[in-house]
Order: structure tokens, then C-alpha cells, then sequence
């Protein structure tokens, strides 16, 4: 598995084309300090410090704005400001946007049908449920449809085999369901003609300079709305600014404020700790907003204290604390008066983070037995490589890969450092869906570390900096 020709210009097309990517739209929002805005540096610098320190997972971006200024980011290594992640269920609040702007521009009324936009693919029978389930069932997720998230994992005809199912009394019951946001994500394709990430690119992405934005689409042509956006940090952040501002950007109306206040109303009670608006959260306890997706990607609104923390994680637990977290070390403790700057606000520009890497030695003799032999992996672990050839090349070791699906790629790895390399092949994905990843461009960073953890076991830390996934791989 030595390296030829081919891949060496293939690595160095990939190489130049992230160079050309290290030029995307970032930095647009104006930088300055905490204390300006209110708050001490000590406070953002003791919320990173939790938040690099999660019992559940990892941190890879944050950004903290105050009258739509930045006063805090982080972007641990190997995390950069320019890489997009993808945002899971927090693409939903985007959905809604579109939609709003769609039924000001009167394409659509929140009381229309949902089966007058589908009847070529209606059963031969409508049910009444069916038949009165409206558009705003579905932004609050009560259309009455049992939530089946399998579908998008083995049908080709999402929208036919969602109206095929039995649907209950509409407007009844709180039933949280990603398949209902691709409903409407297809319904605005049927009355703009425009995928939903086309029209929201008219309407409000390019007016606020969102460049680097793609979503995911579904076997049908359609963006898949309850999940698949992917985006920056920053993006995310302006999206947060965009709504705490009532839908107006740089002074230009690009949605109306009756139809975000609307949305950030709440409609539906849950019966948790967050109740429901149109595709989007409100936390009771800490007055906030919040686009909110799987593994902790949040974009949290405040408007009692105008932030939005924008968020992205790969975090197992619940959420809870981190969102929480937010109010008690940040929101809780700004002030309306401008503090004075010092030495916390040097030390808060100067701090580097870094992801945990592999503890250990840098040799074993153990690794002439491993070296340069194909090694078969279990084939449950988290990379979803099926064999890998490991090799060193300087200080570094190579390692190259061929994954379940039999695509090949090599990677080099540090020890105790993160090196960052590209690829073409699709990282590890939770989602299932048919379809995944059309519409993503196939431009992935892998950054990888190493370690002997013990003289015959070799750990191989992998993470996927601009998706999410990631994971270790052990070699005994």
C-alpha cells in the first residue's frame, strides 16, 4: 500500500484546492474585546475552559457575539475558523426561515394543506388526519405522523411513503420527527421552483455574505431540512444575529420581524425542559432561543442580553449542561457598562487549545512486528476502517487506510500532535440516509496523533475536523 504516483498528484491537488479553501468567508464580523461589551475576559476564558473539558465529549467550536460583535471564539487544534461542520437538527431552524420568507412573499399560508402540494404521490384513500394536517403542523411538529427515522434509511420515496402512513389527529401531540422538516423543505421546492438551500442563498445567505454553505439532499432532489446543513461557526452565528435582530440585516428586512417573532414564539408545549416554537426551542429558565442539533451543534439566542453563542461539538451527553453552562458563565454575568481591559484579556487573545491527544511513548520495539503489515481491524470501530498498513515516514507515522466500503486513502500521524491531512472519502456518519452526503463537496480533513499507551499497544487517534466524526483505533 506504498504510495504512487497517482496518489502523490492526487494529495497535491487536494493540498492546493485546501490552500485555495483557507481563503473562505470568515472574519466578516467585527472583533473586539469582552470588557468593551461588558464582560471580563476571565469569564469567556473559564467557559472554554469547561467546555475543553466535557465529561461526554469534545469541543470544536465556539463563538460568542454582544451587539452582534465577537467577543470570544475558539477553535481548538486541529479545528480552524474556515472549516465547515455539519449541524444535524440544527438546520431546522434554517427551514423555518425559509418558510416564513416564502408565506411573506404569499407562496404559501401557514393554514395551506400539506396534501395540496403532493397529489400526484396522495394514497388512493386520504384519512382525515391527512387530510388536515396544515404546514403549521409540521413546524411544530405535531402533524400527527409517528415519527419513523428508518424510512430514510431504506426508501427512495421519502415524501410518498410519509403521506402513506397513518396519520392521527394533527395539532395534538408534540412528536419531534426530522422526516416532517423534509416535508417542508420539499413543499417550499414546490412553490419556489428552488431547492431550499437555493433560496435561502437568494434571500438571505448572500446578502450576509454566507459563501461557504451547502446541505445535504435526499434521493429525490430535495434538501434533506431536518438535517444535512453545513456550515461555520461564524455562518452560524450570523444566523443567531439575524433572528436576535428581529430578521433585519445591515439594515435590510430580509425577513419580517412578525414572522421571526412568530417563530420564536412558543406554539407548542413539550413537556420538557425546552418548549416548541416553529422549529426552534425556548429555554423557560434562561429566557434563550435555540437551534439545537444531535451531539451539541447550538446556535443559543439571548435577547435579554443581545449574544448568540454559536456552538459545535461532538458530545454523547444530553446537552443539558452545556447549555446551561452558557447562561451561568456567560449570559448571567455581563453587564451594561464597558469594563476595563487587562492582563485577562492578553492572557484570553494568547491561550491555545488543543484536542486531548494519545499519551505514551514515541517507539516500541513492538512496531517491527507491525510495520508494513496489513492489519485487519474489528470491524465494529468508529472509523468504519475495515484494514490498515502503517508505516513511518520522518517523525510521522503513515498510515494507510481502506475503509468497509473498500475506498482507500493515506494519512500521516503525529506524535502527541495533531497532523492535519485531506481526502476525498466520506468520513463516518451517524445519519444512514440514502443519499448521504450529496451535496457536500467531497473535500475532507482528517487530522490524526499517536502513542504507545503500553509497549505493545499503539493507539491512532482520527478526527474528521470539518464533519464531526472521529475516533481510536488499537493495535496490539
Amino acid at each position: 500500500m506504498a504510495m504512487n504516483k497517482k496518489q502523490i498528484v492526487s494529495g497535491l491537488v487536494l493540498w492546493i484546492f485546501s490552500c485555495c479553501m483557507g481563503f473562505a468567508q470568515i472574519n466578516d464580523l467585527e472583533r473586539v474585546s469582552p470588557e468593551s461589551e461588558g464582560l471580563s475576559s476571565t469569564c469567556i476564558q473559564e467557559y472554554f475552559d469547561e467546555m475543553m473539558h466535557l465529561e461526554k465529549g469534545n469541543t470544536h467550536g465556539i463563538m460568542i457575539l454582544r451587539h452582534g460583535k465577537v467577543i470570544g471564539e475558539l477553535y481548538p487544534q486541529p479545528i480552524q475558523a474556515d472549516y465547515s461542520h455539519t449541524l444535524y437538527s440544527a438546520s431546522k431552524t434554517l427551514v423555518a426561515i425559509a418558510i416564513g420568507i416564502a408565506i411573506d412573499e404569499q407562496r404559501l399560508h401557514i393554514s395551506d394543506q400539506v396534501i395540496s402540494f403532493f397529489p400526484h404521490l396522495l394514497p388512493d384513500t386520504l384519512s382525515e388526519g391527512l387530510s388536515q394536517m396544515t404546514i403549521q403542523h409540521l413546524l411544530t411538529m405535531c402533524s400527527g405522523i409517528q415519527p419513523d427515522w428508518n424510512l430514510r434509511n431504506h426508501q427512495t420515496q421519502w415524501i410518498q411513503q410519509l403521506l402513506r402512513k397513518e396519520v392521527k389527529q394533527p395539532g395534538t401531540q408534540f412528536q419531534y420527527d426530522s422526516m416532517v422538516s423534509y416535508l417542508l423543505s420539499a413543499i417550499l421546492q414546490q412553490v419556489t421552483g428552488k431547492k431550499l438551500l437555493d433560496y435561502l442563498k437568494e434571500k438571505i445567505f448572500n446578502p450576509m455574505h454566507i459563501t461557504q454553505v451547502e446541505w445535504e439532499e435526499s434521493p429525490e432532489g430535495i434538501n434533506t431540512g431536518g438535517w444535512g446543513l453545513y456550515m461555520q461557526v461564524e455562518s452560524m452565528a450570523k444566523v443567531g444575529q439575524l433572528l436576535l435582530n428581529h430578521g433585519k440585516w445591515n439594515g435590510e428586512q430580509l425577513v419580517s420581524s412578525k414572522w421571526v417573532d412568530e417563530m420564536m414564539s412558543i406554539q407548542k408545549k413539550t413537556g420538557m425542559l425546552s418548549d416548541y416554537g416553529y422549529q426552534i426551542w425556548y429555554q423557560a429558565k434562561t429566557k434563550t432561543y435555540r437551534a439545537d442539533g444531535a451531539f451539541g451543534q447550538y446556535i443559543i439566542i439571548s435577547p435579554s442580553t443581545d449574544m448568540v453563542v454559536a456552538i459545535t461539538q461532538d458530545n454523547k451527553g444530553n446537552g443539558v449542561y452545556e447549555q446551561l453552562l452558557v447562561y451561568d458563565k456567560i449570559f448571567s454575568k455581563v453587564s451594561d457598562q464597558k469594563l476595563l481591559e487587562g492582563e485577562a484579556y492578553t492572557q484570553l487573545k494568547e491561550k491555545r487549545y488543543t484536542l486531548p491527544v494519545v499519551q505514551g511513548e514515541k517507539n516500541s520495539s513492538h512496531f517491527e512486528e507491525i510495520k508494513n503489515k496489513t492489519i485487519t481491524l474489528d470491524p465494529q470501530n468508529k472509523l468504519e476502517w475495515e484494514k490498515i498498513q502503517i508505516e513511518t515516514e520522518n517523525d510521522l507515522l503513515r498510515i494507510n487506510v481502506i475503509t468497509n466500503g473498500g475506498k482507500q486513502y493515506s494519512i500521516l500521524a503525529g506524535y502527541q500532535q495533531w497532523i492535519d491531512n485531506t481526502t476525498t472519502v466520506c468520513p463516518p456518519y451517524s445519519i444512514k440516509a440514502l443519499g448521504r452526503f450529496n451535496g457536500i463537496s467531497r473535500h475532507f480533513h482528517v487530522a490524526a496523533c499517536y502513542g504507545w499507551e503500553e509497549a505493545t499497544k499503539l493507539t491512532i487517534r482520527v478526527l474528521f475536523p470539518n464533519w464531526i466524526s472521529g475516533g481510536d483505533v488499537k493495535i496490539e
